[in-house]
């Protein structure tokens, strides 16, 4: 069985910016040109799992799949293994975990992820690209991943630590991470039946959970930088950017 799904985690709670998954970019909710964007890969199901009404049947009218979840997850992956219980439960051996606040995920990222994971071996798969310059090295707001050489277009490198910011800091194979992860089933069942750990908690970055419990997390590289949305001003950032495409 070599069968993969994406399961896009979406919910209106969120603290920084309430109801983001339904702000319109150029007319269209956010979540619609996520699971579109994720369609095009062409790689297996794509779903949308919200513990929300709302965001469900925004999906539904735009032609998605999607997946009523309960509230109380503590992540987006918690969430994910939940929709994956309901839906793909042994029709599935890779799960995508796709955040539903990046509009500009590349489908060749998601295609090369997938390829990557297929040809290697690991629990956890994800993307990264090169730090453009010192303010995004030490921006909180970017995630950083410490790998262990140089990553190259064709390499898929373990990850050393994932970090927000961090005291003298060499900038030696630290990359910006982007929001997309890609399990074994085993991997994603193990991962949320492991307890929140110290650095998850103290990060707010729930792949330090994997790290913290010898999970083996693989970075492949591409070249642009996927803008999440945090702001609204991040927003109108993608709103420029789509209207140049």
């Amino acid at each position: 069985m070599k069968n993969t799904a994406i399961i896009i985690p979406s919910r209106l709670a969120a603290k920084r910016f309430p109801n983001k998954p339904l702000a319109k970019i150029n007319n269209i909710p956010m979540i619609v040109y996520v699971f579109r964007a994720a369609e095009k890969s062409r790689i297996g199901e794509v779903f949308v799992a919200t513990p929300d009404e709302e965001i469900f049947q925004v999906v539904k009218k735009n032609g998605g799949k999607a997946i009523l979840t309960k509230y109380d997850h503590t992540s987006g992956t918690e969430r994910i293994y939940e929709a994956y219980l309901k839906q793909l439960k042994d029709k599935v051996d890779l799960i995508i975990n796709l955040q539903g606040d990046n509009p500009l995920m590349s489908p060749n990222s998601i295609i090369k992820l997938e390829k990557l994971m297929r040809d290697n071996k690991c629990d956890i798969g994800t993307l990264a690209s090169k730090i453009k310059d010192d303010d995004e090295v030490l921006d909180s707001n970017i995630v950083k991943v410490q790998v262990n050489d140089v990553l190259t277009k064709n390499n898929f490198l373990g990850a050393k630590d994932f970090f927000r910011t961090k005291k003298d800091l060499k900038n030696e194979n630290i990359y910006h991470h982007c929001g997309v992860y890609i399990f074994t089933k085993d991997a994603l069942t193990r991962y949320v039946s492991l307890s929140r750990s110290k650095l998850e908690i103290d990060r707010n970055l729930e792949q330090m959970r994997a790290m913290e419990n010898n999970m083996v997390i693989k970075v492949g590289l591409i070249e642009d930088v996927p803008l999440s949305v945090d702001t609204e001003e991040d927003l109108k950032k993608i709103a420029k950017e789509i209207g140049k495409q």
